[in-house]
């Protein structure tokens, strides 16, 4: 079972701090998620909350994934940085993709980029990007993505993007693409690229879209013993809950040990420490 910090809703200068902590203790990566702005007011209602109001309070950090991803490729040697999720379609796929492969140069190929459609139309709205094929438009823009990000010149015809004779430098190492998502869509989608990053769920819900997973990539004649299922699970509370979900096909767990230990109000000293608590108490051996 692959170990990922959650960087999720923390102070941006202790971000740095916990992800030199983590490539000490050995934890595989450093989950990174992405919203651009946090408006006041919203009749788009949040997708993974029963009674549709977000997680976060107003005035919590979400830092640009691609400079974090910077600065922390500088201060870290082994762990890999994975956003979680970052809504590409949000943006020009042209400024998308130098971040992107800019970022994954300078980590030396320890990036793994995790899409999500989005969900929030207001913030489509705001940064002049159309809420309606949102999802044919981040397949597309993974499409000519990863022409911009190939050696030569690229030229790319879609339905959304027309590229003349281009070339973008400098070339990345090979990113690997996950996409998340719980609805049928997103699973057809997510089973056609290099994993799946789920939301916050119990072990029985993770295991359950593992095997869906599965089944569609065995469809699409696709191998699932590299697959990646990355996801926080809200139950897993022992060192056998989390040899359960990795049986079950789980992959990669994303965690703030913290919350085991001191709970959110940790200080920077609590998280470091927890995080080395849990090293020792959920991932023996």
């Amino acid at each position: 079972m692959k170990v990922n910090l959650n960087a999720g809703f923390l102070d941006t200068r202790e971000i740095v701090e916990l992800a030199k902590a983590a490539d000490e203790l050995g934890y595989d990566g450093i989950g990174i998620p992405d919203h651009v702005v946090n408006l006041a007011d919203l009749d788009t209602p949040y997708p993974y909350t029963k009674d549709g109001q977000r997680r976060w309070s107003p005035f919590t950090d979400w830092p640009d994934p691609w400079v974090l991803v910077g600065a922390l490729g500088a201060c870290t040697t082994q762990i890999r940085f994975i956003t979680t999720v970052y809504v590409a379609a949000l943006r020009s796929p042209y400024s998308a993709a130098k971040a992107i492969g800019t970022a994954s140069v300078l980590s030396q190929g320890r990036l793994d980029l995790g899409l999500g459609v989005g969900w929030c139309r207001e913030e489509f709205d705001l940064l002049d990007q159309p809420f309606a094929q949102r999802g044919k438009r981040s397949e597309e823009m993974v499409e000519l993505m990863r022409e911009l990000w190939s050696p030569g010149w690229t030229e790319f015809d879609g339905e959304f993007y027309s590229t003349p004779k281009l070339e973008m430098s400098p070339t990345p190492p090979p990113i690997p693409i996950m996409f998340g998502g719980l609805t049928d869509i997103a699973l057809d989608r997510a089973a056609h690229y290099d994993g799946w990053i789920g939301d916050i769920c119990s072990t029985n819900e993770a295991i359950d879209v593992a095997g869906r997973l599965h089944e569609k990539r065995r469809a699409a004649g696709l191998p699932v013993d590299d697959y990646t299922v990355m996801v926080a699970l809200n139950d897993a509370i022992t060192p056998d809950d989390i040899a359960r979900a990795e049986a079950g096909g789980v992959t990669h767990i994303m965690t703030q040990p913290w919350w085991f230990y001191d709970g959110p109000d940790a200080t920077l000293d609590q998280k470091i420490d927890a995080m080395s608590r849990y090293r020792e108490d959920f991932l023996p051996g």
